[in-house]
């Protein structure tokens, strides 16, 4: 992913309302768990608004490579699909989208994970520190 996707990727940020911290923040883990939780909001909002690119701006770089022939975008535009076909599909994600707010955090390093009730990627809900911005990994 271009350095200039991941940082307009990470500006949108501050058009949610979520205060953007640098890496210095690592200093104040109350800061640096706020990033992180913008992080989860964005996915969880590009997956309920449908935006698969707006995911991928959020996943580690080699999480966006073209697959078997479709793109990062498409792979999450069907997973938000298939998501919000689910039986109360929409109303998980819109409770992982209000417990992004307040769920623990825990940040070690460039490391940290969200214990949101539905994980976001493979089981899990864990990022990494990246281009002045947390992304989403495996």
């Amino acid at each position: 992913m271009p350095v200039r996707r991941q940082l307009a990727g990470c500006a949108v940020a501050l058009a949610i309302g979520v205060a953007f911290a640098p890496l210095a923040a690592a200093d104040d883990p109350g800061a640096t768990a706020a990033t992180l939780r913008t992080a989860a909001a964005r996915i969880i909002t590009a997956l309920l608004t449908r935006d698969g690119a707006g995911a991928c701006a959020v996943l580690n770089a080699p999480l966006t490579a073209t697959e078997r022939g479709r793109t990062c975008a498409q792979r999450w535009d069907a997973r938000s699909a298939e998501l919000l076909a689910r039986r109360n599909g929409a109303a998980l994600l819109h409770a992982d989208l209000r417990e992004a707010a307040t769920v623990s955090v825990s940040v070690d390093g460039e490391h940290g994970s969200i214990a949101l009730s539905t994980p976001l990627l493979n089981g899990h809900s864990r990022f990494y520190w990246t281009q002045n911005c947390w992304m989403l990994t495996r």
